[in-house]
């Protein structure tokens, strides 16, 4: 392999052995608060993707580790208890998922007040019946610029035609100059 190769190899390993280190701390943290290992709030609190808790061998293991070690139940394998947690985790990722989404919602809803209030600010800095002298000088503007475009495709359309007709008249000329090639360079007879 190259050395960049190599490189990069290292690079993604080193990266890969840190988010496995803030897992473990994000772990031990979690059997010491006694919360409940979520894969969502696993991820939020080592700041590494779901992807990643779901996809490497390694964090699966300690995800399961640590499951087996808070379990009340040790060994406990029926399909019920199984399932127990697996409800859990997928309400709580749920839960968490309705709690950003809220969030998100008052902060877009926060940010809408505050436009339409520089808007209102703006439309009361205006002078009685200036909105709609602007909204008539837009349209106006608007229908300019579309009689421009109009004008510029016809202007368009006949550069494109007095393009057409100088090729045709060129070619016409040099076909005529070729006509007239054999009498220019033949001496004209001896009387």
């Amino acid at each position: 392999m190259s050395p960049r190769t190599d490189a990069a190899v290292q690079a993604r390993r080193q990266a890969t052995q840190e988010m496995l280190e803030r897992l473990q701390t994000a772990l031990t943290a979690a059997a010491r608060d006694h919360t409940p290992v979520t894969v969502a709030a696993l991820a939020r609190t080592a700041r590494v993707s779901r992807t990643f808790l779901y996809q490497n061998q390694q964090a699966r293991d300690l995800i399961e580790q640590a499951n087996r070690a808070t379990s009340p139940h040790p060994g406990g394998s029926s399909s019920a208890s199984r399932a127990q947690p697996a409800w859990k985790e997928r309400a709580l990722n749920a839960e968490d998922a309705l709690i950003q989404a809220q969030r998100e919602i008052r902060t877009q809803r926060t940010r809408i007040a505050e436009l339409l209030g520089k808007i209102r600010d703006l439309e009361h800095n205006l002078p009685e019946g200036s909105l709609q002298r602007i909204v008539t000088e837009n349209t106006t503007l608007k229908q300019h610029v579309r009689q421009l475009t109009q004008d510029n495709q016809q202007i368009q359309e006949r550069l494109t035609s007095a393009r057409q007709n100088n090729r045709f008249r060129d070619k016409r000329i040099a076909d005529l100059e070729a006509q007239l090639v054999p009498y220019l360079t033949t001496p004209p007879p001896r009387p």
